[in-house]
């Protein structure tokens, strides 16, 4: 069994730079993500010097992008957003493999044949839990992987988050600067436009 890895109900917000990369655009920025458990968030990006900005609406396993491309460019899948956020929400899958490695569980979710993900028939996860905190999530076709999802908390230092699709070349890094639990959020952050 997988560690829980349910979204907190207290609203909070989390504050971050960002930055990211592609083999044609490259840029920087602040944002902020609305978190309230169970499934919902708002993801908020400005671009450095005031330039622009866009937003993301995450709520269960629907994502709505409105506004300007880069938003949508930058964003990994849902499943994998969520992963950025804590929360572990695949697909469901017909077969789970797991093998612990000191403090890290690792496990491979999928139609899998024979031990692991790379034996999968079609597209196949991989995750890993340091403790009971989720790492990493990968997403891996044909045996090798496509893209992935890391978090990783240091001492002192802020939580960071990468995301890294390696057949398209592109890499989003979000370090979090700030976490603050609020009353509430108003119900017009999570209509869709």
């Amino acid at each position: 069994m997988l560690p829980p890895t349910a979204i907190s109900p207290t609203p909070t917000v989390l504050r971050f730079t960002w930055s990211y990369k592609d083999e044609t655009f490259e840029s920087t920025g602040d944002g902020a993500v609305r978190r309230l458990g169970p499934d919902r968030a708002r993801l908020d990006f400005f671009l450095r010097n005031g330039m622009a900005g866009g937003y993301a609406i995450l709520v269960g396993d629907s994502l709505t992008v409105p506004g300007i491309d880069l938003v949508k460019r930058m964003l990994p899948p849902v499943p994998l957003l969520w992963a950025s956020l804590g929360r572990l929400a695949l697909p469901a899958t017909p077969d789970t493999v797991a093998r612990i490695d000191g403090d890290t569980l690792r496990a491979d979710l999928g139609a899998l044949r024979g031990r692991d993900a790379a034996g999968a028939d079609g597209r196949a996860w991989r995750v890993a839990f340091a403790g009971t905190a989720l790492a990493r999530v990968e997403r891996i076709e044909g045996g090798k992987v496509i893209e992935w999802m890391s978090r990783t908390v240091a001492q002192d230092s802020p939580l960071r988050l990468q995301y890294v699709h390696e057949r398209g070349k592109r890499r989003l890094a979000i370090a979090v600067t700030d976490t603050t639990i609020v009353e509430g959020f108003n119900d017009a952050i999570w209509r869709r436009p």
